[in-house]
């Protein structure tokens, strides 16, 4: 399909200006101002007055549902595709929690494919909370070489749930990730789960200092869960290592507050990264802390922080933006993804003049319009 957007206010994520962009076979061709093509089926989308921005990552989302952490009616559903889009998400990376048993690695498959069958891009992780990495083949390198959606696997650490992993079990588990990302073409991803245990990261930072594993490999997450392990986490950052803020659950205060804090103590924006951990298994909580249900974590709230950003911080756009753009490609070894630009997927998103979301296109097709998702009926689960 052939697309002229025309008139757009770019940011790619750097601001680029008024430009227009041509789409051909899913990907970015042509960005520049008053582009000039005359090319059988092509349609033109006029942007006038809207925001462009790339189509927007979650590295860490459970699409396939959650939760049953307090037994079988506390499960999470599954996330539909119309509700990843009408949050501009483009691309996912899907992943199991605390259970391994019920919610299948191959289920979790099924959900990343039936995802791109309905326009989507999505990852997935093999692994769950366990030091039993449960995978779709006889190993994680095995995965990371014949699985194409596998980008790397998960494992939780300083969690009561975890299974309490050894430096040398996590190193033995970075080889293989590591050597099939090498033979695969891949980056290789360890996506740490981090718990509120008093150890917090010392096992990661064992791995870089003692076993000197490259850091780029190491994926923490949830690690603004205590103000004490994010201040831990800034100093992982420090050595390189990227972070990432999850926005739609445990946070010890607003996810784009933390992003400041960071800022404020020298961390690179490029090392810091929003994640929704959507659809995980919430608990309900009265007001004097007593659990009385269930929900499931949103999964809207990587847009939401990253407009708190631009709104209360007063962070401009083309900063704000690659927490949940160039960021997050950076960090999985995704090459054609988070930013709009000649040779990358054409995933985008308009907004309005007061940044409510309007349009969304993925690999080049429109899948919103004016608010209005454009999958048919049954392309929408």
């Amino acid at each position: 399909m052939l697309y002229l957007i025309r008139n757009a206010r770019l940011f790619a994520p750097e601001e680029l200006g008024v430009c227009d962009m041509l789409i051909a076979n899913g990907k970015f061709a042509a960005i520049g101002a008053s582009l000039d093509f005359r090319l059988e089926g092509l349609q033109e989308f006029d942007a006038a007055g809207k925001y462009v921005v790339p189509g927007l990552i979650d590295q860490h989302i459970h699409i396939a549902g959650a939760g049953g952490k307090d037994g079988f009616a506390s499960m999470t559903a599954e996330i539909p595709a119309a509700d990843l889009i009408r949050c501009g998400t483009t691309t996912s990376v899907g992943l199991l929690g605390t259970d391994g048993t019920i919610r299948s690695i191959r289920a979790l498959y099924g959900k990343v494919q039936a995802l791109r069958q309905q326009g989507l891009s999505a990852y997935m992780y093999s692994g769950y909370y366990g030091a039993d990495t449960v995978t779709l083949t006889d190993s994680i390198q095995s995965d990371m070489v014949f699985v194409e959606a596998v980008i790397g696997f998960k494992i939780a650490i300083a969690d009561i749930r975890s299974s309490y992993p050894t430096a040398l079990e996590l190193v033995r588990k970075l080889r293989e990730v590591r050597t099939g990302g090498l033979l695969s073409g891949k980056k290789g991803i360890m996506h740490v789960h981090l718990g509120s245990l008093p150890d917090k990261m010392d096992l990661l930072f064992q791995l870089v200092h003692d076993y000197h594993f490259p850091i780029a490999h190491i994926s923490p997450t949830h690690v603004g869960r205590t103000k004490e392990l994010f201040e831990q986490a800034m100093e992982f950052a420090r050595l390189g290592g990227m972070i990432d803020i999850t926005t739609g659950a445990s946070k010890y205060t607003d996810p784009h507050k933390t992003v400041m804090l960071a800022l404020e103590n020298g961390i690179p924006l490029s090392k810091l990264t929003f994640s929704s951990d959507g659809h995980a298994g919430l608990s309900k909580l009265d007001a004097s802390g007593r659990q009385i249900g269930y929900r499931s974590a949103p999964f809207d709230q990587n847009l939401f922080e990253t407009l708190q950003l631009i709104k209360q911080a007063g962070m401009s756009p083309a900063e704000a933006f690659r927490l949940i753009t160039t960021n997050p490609a950076a960090n999985l070894g995704l090459k054609s993804k988070g930013r709009i630009a000649p040779g990358f997927d054409a995933d985008l998103c308009c907004f309005d003049s007061e940044w409510k979301l309007c349009d969304v296109f993925a690999h080049g097709n429109p899948v919103m319009l004016d608010g209005t998702i454009t999958l048919k009926p049954d392309e929408c689960l």
